[in-house]
């Protein structure tokens, strides 16, 4: 069984009498389930091919912050072979909630860099729910001019609701950070790729993903601020996220249209915790497609990245 949202009822009210028909085959019941089975799980892909095809803004935040979903490490897991993490900023300590070093992707060794959730009460806390502070944005300055130096492409995988907004992070310089990792991105002379593979929050997230190309994946979100964040401040009531979702543009298919990102990562019907092996092997060809194009095109990747963003918005 899955960890169903509240939109998915119509389906998870179907799984369970599938599941409970399979428990009574499985107990030797002397009944032939077959057919409704059979009958049952039809109705249920409809039910959730009929619930997906029309989410709201709302519904796709919920689906890129659900808990089963596949994080940065399994996508570091998968896809990469050889990862060699870094720690420390060599300036204060160590933040968990970036994870990065270097690995070799398809054989190319390159810099990997993303923002870790966790995916339990323990590993949540160890990796402050993906909310770096400034040492984690400025361990992944360290390994972007490293990977500079050497001449490796980067890849960065985005998944933060926002940079960690408490005291101690104010004091060691937060916007200082996040302003010099999204300076380093803009400076690297080799290509960088990103990806949102669930949420893309606020300057936390830009501050690893000014990229030659960015992708989302199709239930990803990249904002600002969070629905919530942004209804606390127009109405002073977090509850309206919902009416904020659909006014902020957040989707990768609103901002595909807006020309913010370069591509959308199909996701398995149901969303990518349905299918976590699919939607990673999926990013993977998604990754290995931009970087051969941006090799073709023989280009300063500097200047690239500067005509990129610059662009943004020209035509809107």
């Amino acid at each position: 069984m899955y960890n169903y949202l509240d939109f998915e009822k119509p389906v998870a009210d179907l799984e369970g009498k599938i599941l409970e028909l399979k428990k009574l085959a499985d107990n030797g019941e002397a009944v032939d389930v077959g057919e409704e089975i059979a009958r049952l799980e039809k109705r249920s892909r409809e039910a959730l091919r009929d619930v997906y095809k029309a989410l709201t803004p709302w519904q796709r935040a919920q689906v890129a912050r659900h808990p089963d979903r596949p994080h940065c490490v399994d996508y570091v897991r998968e896809l990469f072979t050889d990862f060699t993490p870094l720690a420390g900023d060599r300036g204060f300590g160590e933040d968990d909630a970036i994870v990065g070093g270097f690995a070799r992707f398809r054989g190319t060794p390159m810099a990997v860099i993303g923002q870790e959730k966790g995916n339990d009460t323990k590993s949540r806390l160890k990796h402050n729910f993906g909310m770096a502070r400034p040492e984690g944005y400025r361990k992944a300055v360290r390994i972007m001019e490293l990977a500079d130096r050497f001449g490796l492409p980067v890849v960065s995988l985005v998944d933060t609701a926002g940079a960690y907004p408490g005291i101690g992070a104010e004091e060691r310089g937060q916007a200082e950070a996040i302003a010099r990792s999204t300076s380093a991105c803009l400076g690297l002379k080799v290509p960088m790729v990103s990806l949102i593979i669930g949420e893309g929050g606020s300057g936390g997230a830009i501050a690893i993903a000014t990229a030659n190309k960015v992708y989302m994946l199709e239930h990803s979100i990249y904002s600002v601020i969070s629905p919530e964040g942004a209804a606390s401040i127009l109405w002073h009531d977090s509850t309206r996220a919902r009416d904020a979702a659909t006014n902020m543009k957040i989707t990768a298919q609103d901002l595909l249209a807006m020309k913010v990102i370069d591509g959308i990562v199909a996701e398995p019907l149901g969303g990518g915790h349905r299918d976590p092996g699919a939607v990673v092997a999926a990013a993977g060809e998604q990754i290995a497609t931009a970087f051969e194009e941006l090799e073709a095109g023989n280009m300063d990747f500097r200047e690239h990245r500067r005509e990129k963003f610059l662009a943004i918005g020209r035509d809107l």
